[in-house]
C-alpha cells in the first residue's frame, strides 16, 4: 500500500484483517486516477494530428475552433489542449499538409492538395473522436465516482461491522462483480 488510505488505528495495517480490502480498493482507485482531471482522457499525438486533418477536411478552422469541435464531438470527454493542437498545426504546416491564412486577426488553417490527399487516404478509418463511442465527460466520471463511494462504504463495514455484517457485505460485492461482468458479456 502506498499510504493513500489511513491505516493506523483501524486494524488495517500491513498484517491487519482489512489489509487485503484496502489493497484491492487502492488498486481500484489507482485505475481511475490514471484519467485526467475532469475525466477527460489523454489521447496520443497521432490522434490529435488525425483529428485536425479530419476537421480541416470538412472546412477551414482556426485553432480554438478545432479544440472546441473535438470537445463538442466527444461531449467534453476529450478536449485537447492548445499545447497539443498548435504544435500539431505547425508540424502539419511544416509537412506541407496545411496552410494558414490571417482572417479577422486569427490564423485560419486549411488543407493543401497534399493534406486533402492524406485526409482521403484516412477516410475509411474512424475519426479519432469516434473512439469515445458516445462516452461523455459526465458518464466517464460516473462509474469511478460510484466505485469510490462503494469502496468507502466497504471499508467502513470492514472497520466497524460485525463478522456477520462483513460476510453479508462480501456477498453483496461478489454479486455486484458478477453483475458487472454480465453487463460486459451482453455487449
Amino acid at each position: 500500500m502506498n499510504g493513500s488510505f489511513p491505516t493506523g488505528g483501524f486494524g488495517f495495517g500491513p498484517n491487519g484483517p482489512g489489509a487485503s480490502i484496502f489493497d484491492a480498493f487502492e488498486q481500484f482507485r489507482q485505475t481511475f486516477e490514471q484519467q485526467r482531471p475532469g475525466g477527460a482522457s489523454r489521447m496520443a499525438r497521432g490522434d490529435v494530428r488525425a483529428a485536425v486533418i479530419a476537421l480541416l477536411a470538412e472546412q477551414p478552422m482556426h485553432g480554438y475552433q478545432i479544440i472546441s469541435e473535438i470537445s463538442d464531438r466527444t461531449g467534453g470527454a476529450w478536449k485537447p489542449s492548445a499545447g497539443s493542437v498548435y504544435p500539431t498545426l505547425q508540424l502539419l504546416a511544416d509537412e506541407g499538409l496545411i496552410t494558414a491564412e490571417e482572417q479577422n486577426g486569427r490564423k485560419t488553417y486549411s488543407l493543401t492538395e497534399a493534406g486533402i490527399a492524406e485526409s482521403e487516404a484516412a477516410a475509411d478509418k474512424p475519426a479519432p473522436w469516434e473512439a469515445f463511442g458516445g462516452r461523455t465527460a459526465a458518464n466517464l466520471t460516473a462509474l469511478p465516482k460510484a466505485g469510490m463511494e462503494l469502496a468507502g462504504v466497504a471499508a467502513q463495514v470492514a472497520r466497524t461491522g460485525t463478522p456477520d455484517q462483513i460476510q453479508k457485505a462480501v456477498d453483496v460485492l461478489d454479486d455486484a462483480r458478477r453483475k458487472l461482468y454480465a453487463i460486459l458479456a451482453d455487449s
